[in-house]
């Protein structure tokens, strides 16, 4: 029982010790009521980002049963923590670097996978004109096998800002690096990727 990962979900928050929360409740709001230990601010900040950070740290594990105890972990880091947020960020970049350092601890016992064709998919949809590429299908499976081909810094770039929206100072906050460090990974992973699906037939014009 003692090795048995820890879980979170609503029930352990489900006795409000304050009148009901608004629904209209910024996040800032939800961790500092958090930080007063308002189990009822844990359910609806949970409730608002789970899904998110779950899908984050799949990505990174690809083990959804992992992902779900990572994600378990994640939340309860905030309930033990909160009153260190000191929104110099959103919450949502707090919760994902939190995220980062737990899906990268748990890397280090489980082999690391590359980003999914969902994740290429995504990446291939901000193209301008992905009808002049090639089939959808084709090309999620071309961007699959080179994005396995960048290294692990560039791939954690890539998946940041495009697939999870990021801008370049959240993704900086997240990994923990300079904001011109992002900016230069972003630059030669963009110009890499691109030479990769030169190779593999996509024309680097439309990269």
């Amino acid at each position: 029982m003692a090795n048995q990962p820890l879980r979170i979900d609503a029930t352990p928050f489900a006795a409000p010790p304050r009148p009901p929360m608004q629904a209209a409740a910024t996040d800032d709001t939800l961790m500092a009521r958090i930080a007063e230990r308002d189990k009822l601010a844990m359910r609806a900040l949970f409730g608002r980002h789970q899904a998110r950070v779950y899908r984050f740290v799949l990505r990174a594990v690809h083990e959804p049963v992992l992902a779900e105890d990572l994600v378990s972990e994640v939340f309860l880091e905030v309930w033990r923590h909160a009153g260190q947020f000191a929104q110099r960020s959103a919450a949502a970049t707090w919760l994902l670097s939190i995220a980062r350092h737990k899906a990268l601890s748990a890397l280090r016992r489980h082999k690391h996978a590359p980003l999914d064709e969902a994740t290429a998919a995504a990446i291939a949809d901000q193209r301008d004109d992905p009808e002049a590429v090639v089939a959808k299908s084709q090309r999620g499976a071309i961007l699959r096998d080179c994005l396995r081909q960048l290294s692990s810094d560039h791939r954690e770039i890539i998946d940041l800002t495009y697939y999870h929206g990021m801008g370049i100072e959240a993704a900086a906050e997240i990994v923990g690096i300079p904001v011109n460090t992002v900016k230069t990974r972003m630059f030669h992973a963009r110009r890499r990727l691109a030479a990769l699906l030169e190779c593999a037939g996509v024309a680097s014009s439309e990269c």
